[in-house]
């Protein structure tokens, strides 16, 4: 016997619901943060000569608009179920984090590429001193992005929000593109400008890096990829603690976004009613939803036990 339950509406809306509307405050405090920072490091480095902060800008200008794509994911992968997308919208949320790591590896790229111009050409001599306001500049970014990583990568955990963490390690990959931007200028003070370039370039690998893990999470999402082996566990013995259950014969898991399917098959008395399987199919189903809050869809069969009158643990 197969039994596919779903859960009501309202269940299934409301957590979505709430996700939606905390996920779109996180992403107007990183629009906002992103916005002043970036005018204010783009200010800097054009005043002060720095090649490295205007690289730095153009990365944090590049966060404004993953977090607009993050709000627009997250925003379409909270609606509910609809007749034509019957198993939810999740997998949109994975759709912005990997347009998301497309707009990072481009930022970077053209960081690398003029950098490598600058460094190829040999003209060190032309290369200007980075001013102070550079340096005090690099110093609040690396304060504010990292603070804006912490601050965003706290509701991600707490969301299980895949866009939501690939902006919060494009905050940290900012603040480490300004650690070598500090570097870069410091040097260039102490008499080495053509340090500033390089660190430019450095912080096209970063941008690159994160680019590429952000991509690969996304991925993995949309594939259906099965959940870890010990949340398997777990879910195994959350159905073998029910009554009427023997053994489970069989578990599939899939992660659909940031939710979890499983299919079940379980062992029961081949000599009890068809209404008395139904029930224990029940029980299984409401127990693994109830303990396992990310789980989704459960879809329970239950295959008749080769003993007769075979009864399982749970009843004594």
């Amino acid at each position: 016997m197969r039994k596919h339950f779903k859960k009501s509406n309202y269940l299934k809306q409301m957590p979505q619901e709430k996700f939606g509307k905390t996920a779109l405050k996180v992403s107007l405090v990183s629009i906002i943060g992103n916005a002043l920072l970036s005018l204010f490091k783009m200010l800097a480095g054009i005043i002060a000569h720095s090649s490295a902060m205007v690289s730095d800008a153009i990365h944090s200008m590049s966060d404004v608009f993953s977090s607009i794509i993050v709000i627009i994911g997250v925003k379409i992968s909270s609606k509910a179920s609809d007749k034509d997308h019957p198993y939810g919208h999740e997998r949109f949320e994975c759709v912005s984090a990997i347009v998301l790591s497309i707009i990072l590896l481009i930022s970077g790229l053209f960081i690398g590429y003029n950098a490598i111009e600058r460094i190829v050409s040999g003209n060190t001599n032309s290369l200007v001193i980075p001013g102070r306001l550079a340096l005090i500049a690099a110093i609040a970014s690396i304060v504010a992005k990292e603070a804006m990583f912490w601050y965003t990568r706290f509701y991600a955990k707490r969301l299980d929000s895949g866009a939501l963490m690939a902006d919060a390690w494009h905050h940290r990959s900012d603040a480490l593109s300004s650690i070598g931007a500090l570097i870069g200028i410091v040097f260039a003070r102490m008499g080495y400008p053509i340090v500033d370039t390089i660190a430019s370039f450095v912080i096209c690998l970063f941008i690159i890096k994160a680019a590429y893990d952000i991509f690969k999470d996304a991925i993995n999402k949309m594939v259906d990829r099965s959940c870890s082996a010990e949340t398997e566990q777990q879910i195994i013995e959350c159905a073998e603690k029910q009554v009427g259950v023997i053994k489970v014969d069989l578990i599939n898991t899939r992660m659909f976004g940031n939710r979890i399917y499983v299919d079940i098959e379980i062992c029961a008395n081949r000599d009890i009613t068809l209404a008395e399987s139904h029930d224990i199919a029940n029980k299984v189903h409401d127990a693994i939803e109830t303990t396992f809050p990310k789980v989704k869809h459960v879809m329970v069969h239950v295959n008749p036990s080769e003993i007769e009158n075979c009864v399982d643990n749970n009843q004594y």
